[in-house]
C-alpha cells in the first residue's frame, strides 16, 4: 500500500435532488466501508483525501459544507465520515475530482501513485475521477462495496468499465484489507 491514497468522494452531501433518498440510503449502507478504508490508511499513516463538491459556498471549509448539508437525510453519514484535522480537504466545481483542483499537485507531493476511489456516485463523480486517474497514469484500486449509485445496474456498469477499460483492480474491502 506504499506510495497509496484514499479518495473519499462527495460524502459530505445534502441529498437533497431528484433520488436524492434513494442514494442516501445506499451512501448509508457502503459508509462503513469507507470507514473501514480511513481506518486502515490512518493505522499506515497513508493520506486521505476528501474531494467534495462546493454546495455554492466555493469555499474549501469542511465544516461550512457540512452545516449546509447536514439534515435527516445525510446527518448520520456526515457524523460517521466527517474530514479530520489530518485529512486533506478540497472542493471541486464538476463531477471529477481532477477538473479544476489542486488534486493532481497534492498527489505528486505526496508521491502517490495508486488511488483507492471510495464515495458516491459511483456512475457519474467516482467514474469521471477514474478515468481521469487513469489518464494520470495512477494504479486504480475500486472496493465495489464502497461506491454507490442511485441506480444499481449503473454502479455495477461503471464498475465494469473502470475495471475493463480503465484497469482498475476491483476489489471488496474486507477482503482486500484482510489479505494486507
Amino acid at each position: 500500500m506504499e506510495h497509496t491514497a484514499l479518495l473519499i468522494i462527495d460524502i459530505i452531501n445534502d441529498f437533497q435532488f431528484k433520488h436524492g433518498e434513494t442514494l442516501a440510503q445506499k451512501t448509508a449502507i457502503i459508509s462503513s466501508n469507507i470507514l473501514k478504508w480511513k481506518k486502515y490508511m490512518q493505522s499506515k499513516n497513508l493520506p486521505i483525501i476528501y474531494v467534495n463538491d462546493h454546495y455554492k459556498l466555493w469555499q474549501a471549509d469542511y465544516n461550512k459544507i457540512i452545516e449546509k448539508c447536514n439534515n435527516p437525510l445525510s446527518e448520520k453519514i456526515i457524523r460517521e465520515l466527517r474530514p479530520e484535522m489530518d485529512d486533506y480537504f478540497l472542493i471541486k466545481p464538476k463531477h471529477s475530482a481532477f477538473f479544476g483542483t489542486a488534486l493532481h499537485t497534492l498527489l505528486s507531493q505526496l508521491e502517490v501513485k495508486n488511488l483507492v476511489l471510495t464515495g458516491i456516485a459511483g456512475n457519474i463523480c467516482v467514474l469521471f475521477t477514474a478515468n481521469d486517474a487513469y489518464m494520470r497514469e495512477l494504479q486504480l484500486i475500486i472496493p465495489r462495496d464502497a461506491i454507490a449509485s442511485t441506480d444499481e445496474e449503473d454502479n455495477e456498469y461503471a464498475i465494469t468499465m473502470m475495471q475493463n477499460v480503465l484497469k482498475a483492480s476491483i476489489v471488496t474491502t474486507d477482503e482486500y484489507l484482510n489479505e494486507l
